[in-house]
This record gives structure tokens, C-alpha cells and sequence, in this order.
């Protein structure tokens, strides 16, 4: 941890998988690591849109988990340095977002062999610890991407203020000024989302309600701002002359990371099913 810390090395989570392995659903987990006789595990299988895989000093992996007699202990994470020539970068896909240190890879495990001290936590509690890194990081993307979307507004609004069109500034134009005004509102909303989910961890909860709920609200709030940000530049906007048509690759991208709009809308609907009701 001190050379992360130090700003030295960092670090990569593989978790999400290639089709038909997990994404949006956990359980279709396919990777495995199976005990062998001397106390270690041998990991075998993919993992994609591993971001900031390149340039990893270590990575985190989830996989599921075999005793010696076969049987499933469930998932576990397991911790194991990038430079095992037993972790193979099949390609560092093409994505639409390009603000991520490392980008995102497709990589493949090849007999990794790891130690049992390589396990963090106890064997078959990998969803567990998942869900305990999650809700704090969701946060940290919310923040983020909200600061790029204010970056965005002030973009236009000082484009707004200074371009001419039809005798008079844009910002005078109502349908430019008020789309500003909607990025105000939308972007007030997303700031008391995640100051209510921060709240809530800083009070001990688990904050799994409170981070779905910011999510999706930040990331769709966020987006529309960006949007509209572009839009009232013209065509400005859609031309690297100003940075927000490059956050705008990257905020569309956030509504399917970290957990899609619809799935989190799952799982808080979920919520609201009454436990006598079948």
C-alpha cells in the first residue's frame, strides 16, 4: 500500500468478464481458481474493460473458487502482480471514453499460479468485500464527472455570453439560457445526491442505497448537462476547439459503468417489494 500511497504504482480490479461470463450479473462468474496441493490456486480464464490494466503494478482478481475435491467455495479475491508472464493483455479495447489512466483491457489468466496468501479475505467472500469497495467508489466517479460536467457549463456559458447570434448575446436567447438554467438545477440535484450518500457512509451504513440512488441520478443528471452544454455551443461543440465534446465521450460512458442505470433501477425496485408479498 505505501507505493500507492506514494503515487508510485497503482493498482487494477478484474472483476467484469467477456460474454458470456459476468457483467451486470455476478453469478455468471467463469474464471476460476482451483486449490492445488501445496495450499495455492491456479487461475484460468478473462476478464475485459479492466481499466487502468496497462501500467498496473498488481491486479485484483475475482474468480470462483475450487477446493481440491472440486467443490464451488464461491467467489474470492485474489491479489497477484501484473508482470506474471501468465497474465496476458489480449488488447486494450477501443473505447468512446479516453480519461482513464491505463484504459480498459481485455485480459486473459493462463495457469496464473498464486500463493494462499494471495487471497484477501477469506475464500468464497469476494462478492462481499466487492460490495464494501463499491458504494465509495460509485461516489468517486459521481464527484468526478460532475466536476467535468460544471467544466462543461462554464464552457458554455461563457460562450454563451460573448457569442452573437441575431442581434443580441446567446445567453439573451431563451432557448439557449434556458437549457443553462437546466444545468443548474440538474447539476444541484447530483451535488445533494452524493453529499446524502457520503452522509450516509460517514455514519456508518453500508451506503449501497444511497450510492445506487446518486449513481443513477448523477450519471443521467451529468449527462444532460454535457448534452446541453454541447448543444448551446453549436458547432463549437462538436469539434475539440473546447474540451466538452471529449467529456461528453466520457460522461455517456459513465451511465454504463459501475453498474448500468437499469440494473441499479433493479435493485432499487427490489427494495420497495413488500417481504409478505409472492
Amino acid at each position: 500500500l505505501e507505493p500507492m500511497l506514494a503515487g508510485e504504482t497503482r493498482s487494477c480490479f478484474s472483476m467484469t468478464e467477456p460474454p458470456p461470463g459476468a457483467g451486470s450479473d455476478p453469478t455468471a462468474l467463469r474464471t476460476t481458481a482451483k486449490a492445488d496441493a501445496d495450499g495455492g490456486y491456479t487461475i484460468n480464464g478473462e476478464k475485459w474493460l479492466i481499466t487502468g490494466a496497462s501500467g498496473a503494478a498488481f491486479t485484483i482478481i475475482m474468480a470462483r473458487t475450487f477446493d481440491g475435491a472440486g467443490a464451488d467455495l464461491g467467489a474470492s479475491m485474489f491479489l497477484s502482480p501484473m508482470d506474471d508472464a501468465r497474465i496476458v493483455t489480449e488488447r486494450t479495447l477501443d473505447t468512446m471514453d479516453s480519461s482513464f489512466t491505463g484504459g480498459h483491457a481485455h485480459l486473459r489468466f493462463d495457469n496464473l499460479r498464486v500463493g494462499s496468501d494471495a487471497v484477501l479475505g477469506q475464500v468464497g467472500q469476494g462478492f462481499k468485500y466487492a460490495q464494501v469497495r463499491l458504494a465509495p467508489a460509485r461516489l468517486t466517479h459521481c464527484m468526478r464527472w460532475l466536476g467535468a460536467a460544471t467544466r462543461a457549463h462554464d464552457i458554455a456559458v461563457a460562450y454563451a455570453n460573448t457569442r452573437h447570434s441575431f442581434g443580441k448575446p446567446l445567453i439573451d436567447h431563451q432557448g439557449v439560457s434556458f437549457q443553462l438554467a437546466d444545468n443548474l438545477i440538474d447539476m444541484h440535484g447530483a451535488r445533494l445526491a452524493i453529499w446524502h450518500a457520503a452522509w450516509a457512509l460517514d455514519r456508518g451504513a453500508d451506503g449501497r442505497r444511497e450510492s445506487s440512488l446518486a449513481k443513477v441520478a448523477c450519471s443521467e443528471a451529468i449527462y444532460r448537462t454535457v448534452d446541453r452544454s454541447l448543444q448551446c455551443l453549436g458547432g463549437t461543440g462538436v469539434t475539440s476547439d473546447t474540451e466538452v465534446a471529449a467529456i461528453f465521450n466520457d460522461v455517456r460512458a459513465f451511465r454504463v459503468y459501475d453498474g448500468t442505470s437499469e440494473v441499479h433501477r433493479m435493485s432499487l425496485a427490489r427494495t420497495l417489494k413488500k417481504k409478505n408479498v409472492k
